[in-house]
C-alpha cells in the first residue's frame, strides 16, 4: 500500500506544471524581511491577515529550509507576537525542532510549542482556518506524538505522502515530503529513497530556481560521487540565491567535495565561515575557527597542498580550545561538531594524516580529551597509522580495541541504536584493520599487511556512502594501493588507486599514487594523465 501511494504521488508531483500567476512569488513579497538577508524566494500563503506577521513567517521558512534553525525560530516567534493566533507560526516554530537529515529531534521543545497553541490536538485543529493548515498540524501530532522516533518518522513520511497527493501543485508540501523521505533513513544514505526524494525536490527547483529548500534538499539527495553531477546546477544556484546564510554557502561544497572540485570547496567554506561568524556575532557569540565548515575548509586546503594556510587555521582552532576540556556530557558524542575539543581533534587528525605527520610541533599538541571516545580513538589511530614502531603500534592497537569494545557495549545498551552510531562502529572496524596492516608492515610481514589492508577496503566499500571528507581519515583503498606499491605489485596497486578515486574523486594523494603505479607498469599514457590531474589539483600548493 505504501509503495503504491509513493508511486502515485511521484506520478502526480513530477508532472511539473508552471506555477500559476495567482500562486507565483510576487516581487512585492519581501522575502528578505527581518535582517535584510538575501535567502531566496518562496510562496507560502497562510490564513493570517497581518502582512508583518506573514513577512516574518516567510523569513522563518527561508531560514528553516536552510537549516538555520535558531534564526528561523526567532522569526516564527516574532510572527506569533504580531498575531497571537497565527497557527502556522506555531507550526513553523515546532518544525525547527526536527532535523531529519541529522537524525535529530528536540521532542520536548517541540511539544512545548504545540502546548502554546493548544492543550490538545483538537484544540489546535479548531484554530486552523483551512484544511491544509489542519493537515499540517496533524503532521505535527504524528511527528511529535507517541511511539519511537523511527515509527513516528515513518508515519510522518506516509502522512506527507498523502498531503503531496492531495496538494500536487504545492511546492512546500512536496518539499517537506522529500525531506521526510530522507528523514526516514535516520541519517543513513539509502540510495532508492534518496533518489525518490531527489525527483521531488528537483521538480520544485526546476519550477522555482530561487527556492532555497528545493536546491538544498536536492543537493542532499544527490550527495555522493556517482550522483553529484546532477546537483551541480543547484549548488551554483544556491550560492547566488542565498548568500546570507552560512549553511547555504557550505551546502554547495557537498557537491564540490563529491566531485573533487577543491577550489570551489575552499571558496564555499571560506564564505560559509565568514557569514556564519557574522551570524554568531549577531547573537552575541564569539566567532570560531573550528566546527563543521572549518573542518571542510581545512580538508579542501590540504587537498590543494596549501599546508601553511591549513596549519594557520588549525592553530587558531587549537588556541580557542587549548584550555578547555571535554565535558562529561560530551564523552559519548561521536559527531565532533557537537564538541569544541572534539572538533579540533577531528581537524588535527585530518591534518596529521594528510601531511604524513611531518609537522612535529603539531604532533606534540596536547588536547584535554579526557575519556571521550571519539578523540581518544582518533588519537590512537593517528599515532599508529603514522608510526613504524611495531611495539608502539601494538600497544596503541590494544588500547584502541579496549575502547572500541566499551563503546560498542554503551551503544548496544542505549534504548535506540541510531544508524549513524552503528555506522561509526563499522568505521572503527575499518580503522582497526588499517592499524593491523601498519603493524604487520612494521613487522615486515607483507602478506599479513596486504590481507588486513584488503579487509579494511572491503569493509569500507560495503558501508553506505557518508558525505563529506572521507569518513575513514586514511581512505582504505588508498592505503592498500600504497602498500601494494611498496611490494612491487603494481597492477594491483593501480586497481586499488582506481577504486579509491571512484570513492573520493580527484583526491591528490591517490592521483599521485596512481601515476606512480602506472609509471612502474610502463603505462606512460595513463601515468601522464594521472600526473596531469594531480598537478591540476595541486596548482595552488605551497611547494611543487
Amino acid at each position: 500500500m505504501k509503495l503504491v501511494l509513493k508511486l502515485a504521488v511521484l506520478a502526480l508531483t513530477l508532472c511539473i506544471k508552471p506555477v500559476s500567476a495567482h500562486n507565483a512569488p510576487h516581487p512585492e513579497d519581501n522575502q528578505n524581511a527581518g535582517h535584510g538577508r538575501v535567502l531566496g524566494k518562496l510562496d507560502f500563503p497562510t490564513s493570517t491577515q497581518s502582512e508583518e506577521a506573514q513577512a516574518a513567517f516567510l523569513q522563518g521558512m527561508l531560514l528553516m529550509h536552510l537549516f538555520e534553525y535558531s534564526f528561523a525560530e526567532e522569526q516564527f516567534q516574532i510572527a506569533q507576537q504580531l498575531e497571537p493566533d497565527f497557527v502556522m507560526a506555531y507550526w513553523g516554530e515546532a518544525m525547527v525542532h526536527n532535523h531529519p537529515i541529522w537524525d535529530q529531534q528536540e521532542l520536548e521543545k517541540a511539544r512545548a510549542v504545540l502546548a502554546k497553541l493548544g492543550d490538545t490536538s483538537d484544540a489546535r485543529l479548531e484554530k486552523a482556518a483551512t484544511q491544509k493548515e489542519k493537515d499540517y498540524l496533524q503532521a505535527l501530532d504524528i511527528l511529535y506524538g507517541n511511539g519511537t522516533k523511527t515509527d513516528r518518522d515513518r508515519r510522518y513520511e506516509l502522512h506527507m505522502a498523502q498531503m503531496a497527493a492531495s496538494y500536487p501543485d504545492d511546492h512546500e508540501v512536496r518539499l517537506f515530503y522529500a525531506l521526510a523521505i530522507m528523514g526516514s533513513s535516520a541519517g543513513e544514505r539509502v540510495e532508492v529513497p534518496y533518489m525518490e526524494s531527489a525527483a521531488l525536490s528537483q521538480s520544485v527547483f526546476y519550477a522555482n530556481r530561487q527556492h532555497p529548500g528545493a536546491a538544498h534538499y536536492f543537493i542532499h539527495a544527490v550527495d555522493d560521487p556517482t550522483h553529484a553531477p546532477l546537483g551541480l546546477e543547484a549548488a551554483r544556484a544556491l550560492a547566488i540565491m542565498a548568500p546570507d546564510a552560512g549553511h547555504s554557502l557550505h551546502m554547495t561544497s557537498h557537491i564540490f567535495n563529491a566531485l573533487g572540485m577543491w577550489d570551489d570547496v575552499v571558496a564555499a567554506n571560506e564564505n560559509a565561515v565568514r557569514v556564519s561568524n557574522e551570524m554568531k556575532i549577531e547573537k552575541g557569540l564569539e566567532p570560531i575557527s573550528r566546527g563543521h565548515y572549518n573542518f571542510w575548509l581545512i580538508y579542501g586546503l590540504l587537498q590543494q597542498g596549501r599546508y601553511n594556510e591549513a596549519n594557520q587555521l588549525l592553530t587558531r582552532a587549537f588556541q580557542e580550545v587549548k584550555n578547555l576540556s571535554v565535558t562529561p556530557e560530551e564523552r559519548l558524542i561521536l559527531d565532533p561538531d557537537d564538541s569544541p575539543v572534539g572538533s579540533v581533534m577531528q581537524m588535527w587528525t585530518r591534518y596529521m594524516i594528510e601531511t604524513d605527520g611531518e609537522d612535529q610541533a603539531v604532533a606534540d599538541w596536547k588536547l584535554n580529551i579526557g575519556d571521550a571516545y571519539d578523540p581518544n580513538l582518533n588519537y590512537l589511530y593517528v599515532k599508529s597509522i603514522l608510526s613504524k614502531d611495531a611495539a608502539a603500534i601494538a600497544e596503541n592497537l590494544k588500547t584502541f580495541r579496549s575502547l572500541q569494545s566499551k563503546l560498542r557495549k554503551e551503544i548496544e545498551g542505549m534504548p535506540r541504536q541510531a544508524p549513524s552510531d552503528l555506522l561509526y562502529l563499522i568505521r572503527l572496524k575499518v580503522i582497526e584493520s588499517e592499524m593491523e596492516a601498519v603493524l604487520a608492515r612494521a613487522r615486515n610481514d607483507g602478506e599479513s599487511m596486504i590481507a588486513h589492508a584488503m579487509e579494511a577496503s572491503r569493509l569500507e566499500g560495503d558501508m553506505p556512502y557518508s558525505f563529506g571528507p572521507p569518513f575513514v581519515d586514511y581512505p582504505s583503498a588508498e592505503l592498500l594501493g600504497e602498500m601494494l606499491l611498496e611490494l612491487g605489485r603494481y597492477d594491483e596497486a593501480a586497481a586499488a588507486f582506481t577504486l579509491q578515486l571512484a570513492r573520493t574523486r580527484q583526491r591528490g594523494r591517490v592521483l599521485a599514487g596512481l601515476a606512480e603505479a602506472e609509471r612502474k607498469r610502463a603505462n606512460t599514457q595513463a601515468a601522464d594523465y594521472a600526473l596531469s590531474r594531480y598537478q591540476e589539483v595541486r596548482a595552488k600548493a605551497d611547494t611543487p
